[in-house]
C-alpha cells in the first residue's frame, strides 16, 4: 500500500509542480469564456446549452497532459525500475489514475462554478453539473492514463493521444451532459460507464506499459 500511495503522492506532485494543473485549468476557464462571445449575449441560450459547454471543455482539457503521463516514465526507465522492486504494471496504472484525478478533478469542479457564472447557469444546473463531474472525472482520468500507455513511444504521440481518446470519451460527454437534464438514468449510465473505465483502464494500460518494455 505504501509504494501505491507514494507514487500516487510523486505524480500529483509532479502535475502541480510541472504546471500541467495550471494549464488545464487556463484551457477549460478559456473555452468557457470565449464560448458566449461566439455564440452572443443570449442568457436564455447560455443557460440551455452551458452545461454541455462545461463537459466539453472538461473533455478537452483532460486530454492535453495525456502525453505527459506515462511517456517520461517510460523514456527514463522509470517503470523498468518499477517491475524490478515487484510492482505490477496495472498497480502502476491504478496510482497514475488516482494521481491525475487528484492533480486536475477537483481543480476542475472549483473552475466550472467559474465557467457556470460565465454561462449564466441556475444554482440548480451548477450541482447537477458538479454532480456529474464528480462522477465523471475519474472515468476521464482512467481513459487519459490508458490512452497515454497505448501511444507512449509513438511518433505524434499527443496527436494520436486525441484521435484514441476523443471517441472513447464519447459515451462519458453524452451521459455527462445527459445528466444534466435527464434525472437519475443518465446518471447512472454515467457512473456505469466511468466506473467500467476506472475498473478496465488499469490492466489496458499495464499490458501496453509490458508491451513497451519488452
Amino acid at each position: 500500500m505504501r509504494p501505491f500511495l507514494a507514487l500516487v503522492a510523486r505524480d500529483l506532485t509532479r502535475a502541480w509542480a510541472g504546471g500541467s494543473v495550471t494549464y488545464t485549468l487556463a484551457f477549460f476557464l478559456l473555452v468557457a469564456i470565449l464560448f458566449p462571445f461566439a455564440i452572443g449575449p443570449d442568457a436564455a441560450l447560455l443557460a440551455r446549452v452551458g452545461g454541455g459547454v462545461i463537459w466539453a471543455a472538461a473533455l478537452l482539457a483532460a486530454l492535453m497532459p495525456v502525453e505527459r503521463l506515462i511517456g517520461p516514465d517510460a523514456e527514463s526507465g522509470v517503470l523498468d525500475q518499477f517491475a524490478v522492486r515487484g510492482l505490477s504494471m496495472a498497480s502502476v496504472a491504478a496510482a497514475k489514475i488516482v494521481g491525475h484525478w487528484l492533480a486536475f478533478g477537483p481543480p476542475l469542479m472549483l473552475a466550472a462554478v467559474i465557467a457556470a457564472g460565465l454561462l449564466d447557469l441556475s444554482g440548480e444546473t451548477v450541482l447537477r453539473v458538479e454532480l456529474g463531474l464528480l462522477i465523471g472525472t475519474p472515468g476521464l482520468a482512467a481513459l487519459a492514463v490508458a490512452t497515454s500507455a497505448l501511444v507512449s513511444g509513438l511518433r505524434g504521440a499527443g496527436a494520436v493521444a486525441g484521435l484514441v481518446m476523443l471517441p472513447l470519451a464519447v459515451p462519458l460527454l453524452i451521459f455527462g451532459a445527459g445528466s444534466i437534464d435527464g434525472g437519475m438514468g443518465a446518471v447512472k449510465l454515467l457512473a456505469a460507464v466511468s466506473l467500467m473505465l476506472v475498473a478496465g483502464a488499469p490492466f489496458v494500460a499495464g499490458a501496453a506499459m509490458r508491451a513497451g518494455m519488452e
